[in-house]
């Protein structure tokens, strides 16, 4: 997870005006009220997932872009899904000009998944819904890892999920504060 994180240039996903603070350990603005998650979390919630070279993985959430492209340097290949058009568009961008291959972004309402690519082995969501959507754990491969963080404000625990006879056994690792998950209005 470090040598993936050493080489993910993290500057290159936070706005300008950030630039500076681009490698201290906290939470930077992207735009649009959302955030680019500390390097701490990003390090921790990637080695949590326990990726594998082999696995496809759903991530809920594209923002900046960064988390998935520190996936993208250990496993074969990153579904990510982001509701905010611009910041899903300027995240492909990026991916495209720094040469991240094996990341593919949508727009639209990650409650919902990604169903044409499933199942996935892994799925990290990068914000924070009431509860585990039930889509979601459709997508999840048996034996599959689900990271997410669950609950509202500052009463959310990021929860690790694994997949046991189509029920997810839940773990909770720690108290996190995330953007909340928020609905596409058109349903």
């Amino acid at each position: 997870v470090l040598q993936a994180m050493g080489k993910v240039p993290r500057h290159e996903f936070v706005p300008d005006q950030f630039r500076p603070r681009a490698y201290q350990d906290s939470p930077l603005p992207i735009g649009f009220g959302q955030t680019i998650s500390q390097p701490y979390i990003v390090a921790f919630m990637t080695e949590q997932l326990q990726p594998k070279p082999a696995d496809r993985v759903l991530e809920i959430g594209t923002g900046s872009g960064y988390q998935a492209a520190v996936l993208s340097e250990l496993v074969s290949q990153v579904y990510s899904v982001e509701i905010i058009p611009e910041l899903g568009r300027r995240a492909a961008a990026d991916f495209s000009r720094l040469g991240y291959t094996n990341i593919q972004v949508r727009l639209g309402d990650g409650y919902g998944g990604w169903p044409e690519a499933a199942p996935f082995d892994a799925i990290i969501v990068t914000c924070a819904p009431e509860n585990v959507p039930q889509p979601l754990i459709a997508q999840l491969k048996e034996g599959g890892r689900m990271l997410i963080p669950i609950g509202s404000g500052s009463n959310q625990q990021l929860v690790l999920a694994t997949k046991q006879h189509g029920e997810l056994e839940r773990r909770a690792l720690l108290p996190v504060r995330f953007v909340p998950m928020t609905r596409s209005q058109r349903r």
